[in-house]
C-alpha cells in the first residue's frame, strides 16, 4: 500500500499542498515573465534587476519552468504536490548555498547576487514548509494519514474500535469510538 492511497482526495492537507505549490509557482512565473519582458540576454551578468533581484534570460527561463512545475503540482494536488514542494524547496536551499560560493566567479551564469541568495533561502523555506505541513511534527492527529502510516498498530486498533462501535449501533463520533489508550480493549470486548 502506498502512502498516497491513504490520503483522501478531500483531506484538508491536500488543500495546503495545492495552494502552497500554486502560490509559489505563480510568484516564480511572474518573476520569469518579467525577465523575458525586459528582453534580458541569456547569460548576461551585468546586473539587470527585476523586483530587486539580479537576473538574466537563463534565470528567467529557470524561474518560468519551476513556476510551471509548481503550478502543475498545485493542479494535481495531494501527495504529489507535497513531495514536489519538498523537492523544489530543498533545491532552492541548495541553490542558495551553492551561489554563496560562486557569486563572484565565472560559474555564476544565473547572475545571482546576495538578494537572490536570500530570496532563494526564503522561497525554499516557504515551499518546503508548504510541502512538509502535516507530514512532519510530533503531534499529528490520529486521523492524519502520515500518523497512521507511522503507527500501524495503533491505527489498526482505532479502526477496529470504530468498526465495533458502528456495528453495536454507536456513531463513529461517540467518545468511546475514538482512540483507545494502549492496551485497552474496546467496550464490547470487556
Amino acid at each position: 500500500m502506498k502512502l498516497s492511497d491513504e490520503l483522501p482526495v478531500d483531506h484538508r492537507l491536500a488543500t495546503v499542498y495545492r495552494y502552497g505549490a500554486a502560490l509559489c509557482g505563480v510568484a516564480l512565473l511572474v518573476f520569469g515573465i518579467l525577465g523575458f519582458a525586459d528582453r534580458l540576454s541569456p547569460f548576461d551578468t551585468n546586473g539587470g534587476t527585476i523586483a530587486g533581484l539580479t537576473t538574466n534570460g537563463a534565470l528567467s527561463l529557470v524561474s518560468v519552468l519551476v513556476g510551471l512545475a509548481l503550478i502543475a503540482g498545485g493542479v494535481v494536488g495531494g501527495n504529489f504536490a507535497s513531495t514536489l514542494n519538498m523537492t523544489v524547496g530543498t533545491l532552492f536551499l541548495i541553490s542558495g548555498f551553492a551561489h554563496i560560493f560562486i557569486m563572484d566567479k565565472a560559474a555564476n551564469f544565473l547572475d545571482f547576487g546576495m538578494p537572490n541568495v536570500l530570496f532563494s533561502f526564503v522561497m525554499g523555506l516557504v515551499i518546503l514548509t508548504f510541502g512538509m505541513y502535516g507530514r512532519v511534527t510530533g503531534r499529528l492527529p490520529h486521523d492524519n494519514p502520515y500518523w497512521r502510516r507511522r503507527h500501524p498498530r495503533e491505527a489498526a486498533r482505532e479502526s477496529i474500535a470504530r468498526r465495533r462501535a458502528v456495528a453495536s449501533g454507536a456513531t463513529a463520533d461517540a467518545p468511546h469510538a475514538t482512540a483507545l489508550p494502549r492496551g485497552a480493549a474496546p467496550r464490547s470486548a470487556r
